[in-house]
């Protein structure tokens, strides 16, 4: 370096790295939140299908943490291997979403009395699959049938 040339230009190629790993954290960021934001309440629905794939009426029953006025043979007329949504042999649970301010997450859920769940293809099959939405209290991980909106 002589005393007439100009100084060396700073490099900006770190600022470019800080930048790209910035922008890339951000983005794992807000993929991991929506990714795993109602994943208690998914984890809780699967283990509460799961007892009724099972068979497991009474573990299901308990998972479902019934208010007084919900009794085993209400459970039974809902859930059993002769009820409405009954038998379960497979599920798939759809979607999960919550409104503002509520203190759960509502799941749409597939429920179908054949193992797997059939292929829309299969017309036989799938139209005995039934879908239905579920409300999952964010607190306790209790179940219900959510209210109309």
């Amino acid at each position: 370096m002589s005393l007439l040339s100009p100084p060396p230009e700073p490099s900006n190629k770190s600022k470019v790295w800080t930048f790209t790993i910035a922008a890339l954290a951000v983005a794992l960021a807000i993929v991991l939140y929506f990714s795993l934001r109602y994943y208690p309440e998914k984890k809780a629905a699967e283990h509460f299908l799961d007892a009724l794939v099972a068979g497991n009426t009474n573990q299901a029953y308990q998972l479902w943490k019934p208010s007084t006025s919900y009794k085993l043979g209400d459970f039974l007329a809902d859930w059993g291997p002769e009820g409405y949504y009954g038998p379960v042999k497979s599920y798939s649970i759809v979607k999960a979403a919550t409104r503002k301010g509520a203190n759960g997450v509502i799941l749409t859920i597939e429920v179908s009395p054949y193992s797997p769940i059939p292929d829309k293809s299969d017309i036989e099959k799938s139209r005995r699959t039934k879908q239905l939405n579920v409300w999952v209290n964010s607190d306790d991980k209790s179940f219900s049938f959510p209210p109309s909106f």
